[in-house]
């Protein structure tokens, strides 16, 4: 009877073990904090968007405008602008000049994104920390009409600028490694839509 050959093993994936879809442990916690950071953005655009028609709708009421709705609207507004900041770095969402990527020399590309994502790491900790001793400085105060304690206030912008810190590090750290990400998004259709034209024109 001829022996059956044993099948070798097979290698043992490196990094972190990913799940059944193959999604990083990793992976699946900056994907929960980047649907709560999108989903308060939500809700403060959804608050200007019903604070603004009550304003609007204020003048036209025999009744005493509520100083309130102003205040909360601001408020959302801040929130909105900041809780989102760390979502734009992981996307490659900020305004941006990619004059940076013409460079012939690869190295150099690299250093200057790494560079970039470092100083946008350490402005991110700066204004977390600031936002921080705004807290512990405005432990006595509160907002004019609804009477909310300032710490809430400053407390969204915090955590939107420890997420941009953070996410930027780690951007600074994949790019130093992997090298710079491909063009993707806006910039990357028109690039395609233009060398198509010019292949279509030269055809």
């Amino acid at each position: 009877m001829d022996a059956v050959p044993l099948a070798e093993p097979s290698p043992r994936p490196s990094g972190p073990p990913a799940g059944p879809t193959g999604v990083s442990p990793a992976q699946r916690v900056l994907r929960v904090v980047t649907a709560v950071e999108v989903g308060l953005a939500a809700i403060a655009v959804t608050l200007i968007f019903l604070l603004v028609l009550v304003q609007a709708g204020q003048r036209y009421l025999p009744i005493e405008g509520w100083t309130w709705t102003g205040e909360l609207a601001r408020y959302s507004l801040v929130w909105m602008t900041f809780v989102l900041a760390g979502v734009l770095v992981t996307r490659d969402g900020h305004i941006a000049l990619q004059v940076v990527d013409s460079i012939p020399s690869p190295m150099i590309v690299r250093g200057i994104h790494v560079l970039a994502d470092l100083l946008v790491a350490a402005t991110g900790a700066g204004f977390a920390w600031a936002c921080w001793s705004l807290i512990g400085e405005s432990g006595h105060l509160d907002s004019p009409s609804m009477g909310m304690p300032m710490q809430w206030v400053y407390l969204l912008p915090m955590l939107g600028f420890l997420s941009t810190a953070v996410r930027a590090l780690v951007a600074a750290v994949l790019v130093a490694k992997d090298g710079v990400p491909e063009k993707h998004g806006d910039a990357a259709g028109a690039e395609s839509l233009t060398l198509t034209a010019g292949e279509e024109a030269r055809a």
